[in-house]
């Protein structure tokens, strides 16, 4: 522990500081955790077979019902046994109303991923969940033997190869342009967010400062009196030596004069 007050307020500041810090990271952290769990409670189809609150189904009689009605993969099994034990209400007539029960109601259509494209780039309330479940391309057909069959596929071929056909995609696929979807990484903290703790740390180190300023000026006092007492104490010790001193010089010089004046004395008792 310092044993000087500034630097105690300096790393009293900074520890509050970095708890703040850590704290603020780590509610941000679990508040955005908790909003992704409550915006996505489904996100493919294996989340959809897991739960039947969301209805869900598809054209009836339509490619994707084919689909899982013949498909051997378990999840998909167990989604059309859902779908087939409500065919009355899981399965519609079209895509128009199937949409029209997903805007209404708690239900999920499943259809091709062209036209959700489509109808979601029109639609800005529709949205696909998950990644494909199936894939499989289109073909334009044509008489057998037709003389026209090999020059359309090369042409077809061609226009992939180019990206002519992802311009034209994009060109008649995209509608009045919905929002990007809201980012799903967490939000940084900014300034407005903290800055408090920066003024409390700011506030901190200039407190410290004084303070630090507060004990030179002290211990510099502290030590001119110390040094003045000593020096006075040192004065009047000289004081007392020289006094001794002259004092003994004085008592060697009056018994200096005696003798010289006994000596001169008996130097004129001899000569009488």
């Amino acid at each position: 522990m310092p044993k000087a007050y500034s630097t105690r307020i300096v790393g009293g500041i900074w520890w509050f500081f970095t708890l703040i810090i850590i704290s603020s990271y780590t509610a941000n952290l679990a508040a955005f955790l908790t909003v992704e769990r409550m915006d996505a409670p489904i996100d493919s189809a294996d989340d959809l077979a897991k739960q039947t609150r969301i209805e869900y189904g598809s054209v009836r009689d339509g490619s994707t019902m084919t689909f899982f009605k013949k498909s051997k993969i378990s999840t998909y099994e167990k989604m059309w046994a859902f779908m087939s034990s409500r065919k009355n209400t899981a399965l519609v007539k079209n895509n128009r109303e199937g949409i029209t029960r997903v805007l209404t109601t708690d239900y999920a259509m499943l259809m091709e991923s062209t036209s959700i494209e489509y109808i979601s780039q029109r639609n800005c309330n529709l949205t696909q969940i998950g990644g494909l479940i199936d894939s499989k391309g289109y073909g334009v057909g044509t008489p057998i033997g037709s003389p026209y069959r090999d020059k359309v596929t090369i042409a077809i071929l061609q226009l992939q190869e180019e990206g002519k056909l992802h311009m034209m995609k994009e060109k008649w696929w995209r509608g009045n342009g919905c929002p990007e979807e809201d980012n799903k990484e967490a939000s940084a903290l900014g300034v407005e967010n903290i800055g408090g703790i920066f003024i409390v740390l700011a506030a901190g180190l200039v407190l410290s400062v004084f303070v630090a300023i507060g004990e030179f000026i002290y211990k510099a006092r502290k030590n001119s009196d110390i040094e003045e007492a000593f020096c006075f104490f040192y004065g009047v010790q000289s004081r007392q030596f020289q006094r001794r001193d002259s004092a003994s010089s004085s008592t060697a010089t009056s018994l200096s004069t005696d003798l010289e004046s006994g000596r001169l004395l008996g130097d004129d008792v001899d000569i009488e």
